[in-house]
């Protein structure tokens, strides 16, 4: 038992000390974008994708001093938050996958922030669940400025679910979210868009302070935009697992 115990252990350091690597070159692309942009790279939040990844992954970001955890999934978040020892400072744990309306209530109860709400109706599960769990939940509006099938409210409907979502008691709008299009060339664009929303928000609405943007590819486009926060799982972890 004590050999497995420190084998274990080893196994648990090797992947911190992975994870630290990753995320010094992380920054290290942060510092060099955020010259660029004429921004501070303090203003930049490292959110560390676990999804795919066992509880081991979660683990080795606290490890290094990630406080920012975020899921697709909300059973395979419940399952993995299970096996972590987590710390005693601050972690915010993030939904960041699409929101089933049957379980918007339990995503309610087990997150720290939403980051995927596109519809009025999901707003209100989710209020409901945070009401339930006797807490206020901070959300993002998720928005599609890809102008493709991905999720999200479009642009011009967004001040409609804003309307929305300041109507509920038990959740607190925090800023917007979006996900890049696939074709590389007009991820520029639009993050820009995504950008020019977040500011006219930020500008009109107390407490909005959040911009998520940004995954492991396109870090610099994101940081040009304004992203305050980057969605990062390839970036820290390395490939995800291919499901047997």
């Amino acid at each position: 038992m004590e050999r497995i115990e420190r084998v274990s252990d080893a196994g648990a350091r090797d992947r911190a000390d992975r994870v630290a690597d990753r995320l010094a070159a992380v920054r290290a692309r942060i510092e060099r974008a955020c010259a660029q942009a004429g921004r501070r790279p303090s203003d930049v939040t490292i959110l560390a994708v676990t999804k795919g990844f066992g509880s081991e992954a979660i683990q080795a970001a606290l490890d290094a001093s990630i406080a920012d955890i975020g899921e697709n999934y909300f059973q395979e978040a419940q399952a993995k938050f299970a096996g972590v020892a987590w710390p005693s400072s601050p972690v915010r744990r993030h939904f960041i996958g699409s929101i089933q309306r049957n379980k918007a209530r339990r995503i309610a109860g087990l997150f720290d922030m939403v980051q995927t709400v596109d519809r009025a109706d999901i707003a209100e599960a989710l209020d409901a669940g945070a009401e339930n769990a006797g807490k206020v939940l901070d959300v993002l509006v998720q928005l599609n400025v890809s102008a493709d099938d991905r999720n999200g409210v479009k642009p011009s409907e967004c001040a409609q679910l804003v309307a929305a979502i300041e109507r509920l008691k038990h959740l607190r709008l925090r800023g917007v979210m979006a996900v890049g299009p696939l074709d590389p060339s007009t991820v520029a664009p639009a993050f820009a868009d995504a950008g020019k929303i977040f500011d006219d928000l930020a500008a009109r609405k107390p407490g909005v302070d959040t911009l998520s943007l940004g995954m492991s590819e396109d870090i610099e486009e994101a940081i040009a935009a304004g992203s305050t926060l980057l969605r990062l799982g390839t970036a820290l972890f390395g490939p995800r697992p291919v499901k047997g």
